[in-house]
């Protein structure tokens, strides 16, 4: 087992969490992270247009390059704007600073795994250490879609790294599925008392949106919705032109999900209908995002592999819980390739301003990391045999 620095570690997050990187602007953290992994020697780095970093670690085992490897990943992009103030600060044992632990901390593991694989044996098969662009919000796993692409046929496992969690340690081995739309409304618009009377953008996309707020949806299985975004209109006396919102939709069964989305799309035909009706309306939607549902079964040989390497780290048994989540997996698990996301340490406040996260679980998240990635390595090198991964390998 290496022996973490842990001072380090935190030293390598603060790092990353001072590079701005929104989705779909991840360039410069790209950059400075394949710089990191280059530095380390052993490691194949490239990158793509994504961009997303990919570190191969040639395995030694006979099926190094021939069987499936492993893919262990982490997120890039963080749901800040480029001008967000990225203040940060580090007191005691406690990180602060927009996107600290979504994603940053889950880099970090990422780097200091590169480093401890680095000073160790070669795996038994080959390891992709992949940092990934697109993952937040509209993104829609854009990144981690490439990197599967690219890596087709070549990846067995994969192991998202995902920097906080709450109270539990989490086991994410069932994809929550999302779709997602983009609803536009155009009308002739004018001025609000001259032209009084006319369809307003702004209003149509109201009564469509005072519908979805009222929809009635079911508990078992679970389904939510969420209106996250509206915007249009000049000013408080035009007639709105245009104006649009964001719908999001979510289940944690496929026929559900297929079903609210199905429910959407007829609210906005028969809504369109109407203002096509009025004459000078327009009513339109495209969807913008499908992360694709998908599950490995709770007594999968690599879940297994997750739980046992927590308790081998002294995790209790009733802290490990089995979670459904919308995260990188997402889109192997629907492509049929076994994958869990673990989380690294203790934090909260995500996708907030004043995001924290604590270092005092942080050893144990390293620990479970390492142990799963030696496990996972071995289970793909012998074939991936029923009965499950072999044990882990506490000597390094």
């Amino acid at each position: 087992m290496p022996a973490w620095d842990i001072d380090a570690v935190a030293a390598t997050c603060l790092a990353v969490q001072g590079i701005p990187a929104p989705t779909f602007a991840e360039q410069a953290r790209a950059d400075w992270v394949a710089e990191r992994l280059r530095a380390l020697g052993p490691f194949e780095v490239t990158l793509d247009r994504a961009p997303n970093v990919y570190a191969r670690l040639p395995g030694a085992g006979p099926a190094a390059g021939a069987g499936p490897g492993l893919m262990v990943s982490a997120h890039l992009d963080t749901v800040f704007p480029a001008e967000t103030d990225l203040g940060s600060r580090r007191e005691g044992p406690i990180l602060h600073g927009p996107g600290i632990g979504d994603n940053c901390m889950g880099l970090a593991g990422l780097l200091a795994l590169a480093e401890a694989l680095a000073a160790a044996p070669r795996p038994p098969c080959d390891v992709w250490l992949v940092a990934n662009a697109a993952e937040e919000g509209l993104g829609d796993l854009a990144g981690m879609r490439a990197a599967l692409d690219r890596l087709d046929g070549r990846i067995g496992a994969c192991l998202v790294l995902e920097g906080s969690k709450h109270h539990s340690w989490p086991l994410t081995h069932r994809a929550l599925g999302s779709r997602r739309y983009r609803i536009e409304a155009s009308a002739d618009g004018g001025h609000s008392w001259g032209n009084f009377g006319r369809s307003s953008a702004i209003h149509l996309l109201a009564g469509l949106a005072a519908e979805i707020a009222g929809w009635q949806v079911p508990a078992r299985p679970r389904c939510s919705f969420n209106i996250g975004v509206i915007q249009g209109g000049t000013s408080v006396n035009t007639i709105a032109e245009t104006a649009w919102l964001l719908l999001d939709l979510r289940s944690e069964d496929p026929s559900a999900l297929e079903a609210l989305a199905e429910r959407a799309e007829a609210l906005v035909a028969r809504h369109a209908a109407a203002a096509a009706r009025a004459g000078d309306a327009r009513l339109g939607c495209r969807r913008v995002g499908d992360r694709p549902a998908g599950e490995l079964p709770a007594d999968h040989p690599l879940v297994e592999a997750a739980r046992q390497a927590l308790l081998a780290e002294g995790v209790p048994p009733e802290r490990i819980a089995s979670r459904i989540s919308s995260t990188d997996a997402n889109i192997p698990l629907a492509r049929g390739i076994p994958a869990v996301c673990i989380h690294l340490t203790r934090g909260g406040h995500a996708h907030r301003l004043d995001e924290w996260l604590s270092l005092d679980e942080l050893p144990t998240g390293l620990g479970q990391l390492w142990r799963l990635s030696w496990a996972a390595a071995d289970w793909l090198a012998a074939g991936a045999p029923a009965e499950g991964p072999a044990p882990g390998r506490p000597e390094f």
